[in-house]
C-alpha cells in the first residue's frame, strides 16, 4: 500500500492574456449573474409554495371531480345498466336463437344431411361403376390409337428435321462463317486500332487540361485559403476559445457565489420576517392570549359546560320519567278496555320419567334385575 500522497496534477502554464481576461470577466459576470440567481431562487421558492399550497390541493380536487363526473357514472352505468341488459339480451338470444338453432340442427338438418349423404353414396357408386365398366375400356382404346399416330408422326418429323438441318447448314451457317472470318474480323480489328489511337489522343489532351486547371485552382484558391486559416483564423480561434473558456468558468463561479449570496439574503429576509412578524405574534400569543384563554376557560367555559351538563342530565331524567308515565298510562288504558291479559296455564310434562340411577347392587337386565 502506497502511503505517500499522489503528486499534484500538473497544470499547463497560462499566458498573460488569460490572466488579464479572467478577473474583469469574472467581475462582470458576477454582477450580471447575481440578480438572475436571486430571481431564480425567488421563483423556486414561490413555485414550491404554489405547488404545496395551490396546485396539489387543486389537483386532488380536480382528480376527485373527474372521478365523480366521469368515472363513477360510467361505473354505475356499467354495473347497474349494461351488465343487467347484457344478461337479459344473452338470455333472450339463448331463448330466441340458440335453442331454435339447436332444435333445427338436431331434428331437421341432421336427418336431411343423412339423406343427402345416402344419396351421394348411391351416385358415387354409380359413377364408379360407369368409370370402371365404360370409361376405362374406351380410354385404353383411345390411347392405343393415339400411340400409333404418335409413332407415325415422330418418324415423319425426324425425316423433315434432317432435311431442314442440312439445308440450314449449307445455305446459312457456312456462308456466315466465311463472311465473319474474311470480312468482319479484319474490319473490326482496323476499327479497334483507330479507336485506341483516338482514345489516347483525347486522354492526353484531357490530362494536360486537368493539370493546368489543378495548378491554377491551387494557386488562386488553396494557397490563399491555407494562409488565411493558418495565419488569421487559427490565432483568432485560439483567442476566442480562451475568452469562451474563461466566460464559462466565470459563469460557473459566479453562479455558485450568487447562490451563496442569495442564500444569505434569503436567510436575512427570513430572520427579518421572523423578528418583525413571527416573534411579536408568538409573544402576544404566549403572554396575552394564553393567560386570557385560561381565565376564560376557568371562569366562563367550565361553569357553562357544567351547567349545560346539569341541564342535559335533568332533561334526560325528565324525558325518562315522561316515557315511563306514558307507558304506564297506555298499559292502564289497555287494561281498562280489554281487561287483564290471560295468564298462561301450566302444562303438565308428558315426558316419561327418567331411569333410576344404577348402583352397585342393582342391575338393568331382565335376568339379573332385583
Amino acid at each position: 500500500m502506497d502511503l505517500e500522497k499522489p503528486p499534484p496534477q500538473r497544470q499547463d502554464p497560462e499566458g498573460c492574456l488569460v490572466v488579464a481576461i479572467r478577473i474583469p470577466v469574472r467581475i462582470v459576470v458576477l454582477v450580471l449573474v447575481v440578480p438572475v440567481r436571486m430571481a431564480w431562487d425567488a421563483l423556486v421558492v414561490g413555485g414550491r409554495f404554489l405547488n404545496d399550497a395551490v396546485l396539489r390541493p387543486l389537483g386532488r380536487a380536480l382528480l376527485w371531480l373527474g372521478r365523480a363526473v366521469f368515472v363513477w357514472p360510467f361505473v354505475a352505468l356499467w354495473r347497474y345498466v349494461v351488465v343487467p341488459v347484457a344478461k337479459g339480451l344473452a338470455w333472450l338470444g339463448n331463448v330466441l336463437v340458440v335453442v331454435p338453432a339447436v332444435w333445427l340442427y338436431r331434428y331437421v338438418l341432421t336427418p336431411v344431411g343423412h339423406a343427402c349423404a345416402w344419396l351421394a353414396r348411391g351416385i358415387g357408386a354409380g359413377l364408379a361403376w360407369l368409370y370402371a365398366r365404360v370409361l376405362t375400356p374406351v380410354g385404353h382404346a383411345v390411347m392405343w390409337v393415339l400411340r400409333g399416330l404418335g409413332t407415325v408422326l415422330a418418324a415423319i418429323g425426324l425425316g423433315v428435321f434432317g432435311v431442314v438441318a442440312w439445308l440450314v447448314r449449307y445455305l446459312l451457317v457456312v456462308p456466315a462463317v466465311w463472311v465473319y472470318e474474311w470480312i468482319l474480323a479484319p474490319v473490326g480489328r482496323a476499327i479497334a486500332w483507330c479507336a485506341r489511337g483516338l482514345v489516347w489522343v483525347v486522354s492526353t489532351v484531357v490530362t494536360g487540361i486537368g493539370v493546368a486547371l489543378y495548378w491554377t485552382a491551387r494557386v488562386l484558391f488553396v494557397l490563399p485559403a491555407v494562409g488565411l486559416y493558418r495565419w488569421v483564423l487559427t490565432p483568432v480561434g485560439r483567442v476566442l476559445a480562451v475568452i469562451g473558456r474563461e466566460i464559462w468558468d466565470a459563469l460557473g463561479h459566479a453562479w455558485r457565489i450568487a447562490g451563496r449570496i442569495s442564500f444569505a439574503v434569503g436567510r436575512f429576509l427570513a430572520n427579518l420576517f421572523r423578528w418583525i412578524f413571527v416573534e411579536p405574534v408568538r409573544w402576544v400569543y404566549r403572554t396575552v392570549l394564553t393567560p386570557v384563554g385560561h381565565v376564560v376557560r376557568d371562569a366562563v367555559l367550565r361553569p357553562v359546560a357544567e351547567a349545560a351538563r346539569s341541564v342535559g342530565r335533568a332533561t334526560r331524567q325528565a324525558l325518562t320519567a315522561t316515557r315511563e308515565s306514558v307507558r304506564q298510562a297506555r298499559a292502564d288504558f289497555r287494561r281498562m278496555l280489554f281487561g287483564e291479559p290471560k295468564q298462561r296455564e301450566a302444562v303438565a310434562r308428558r315426558e316419561p320419567p327418567g331411569r333410576e340411577t344404577r348402583t352397585l347392587g342393582s342391575s338393568t337386565t331382565a335376568l339379573t334385575k332385583d
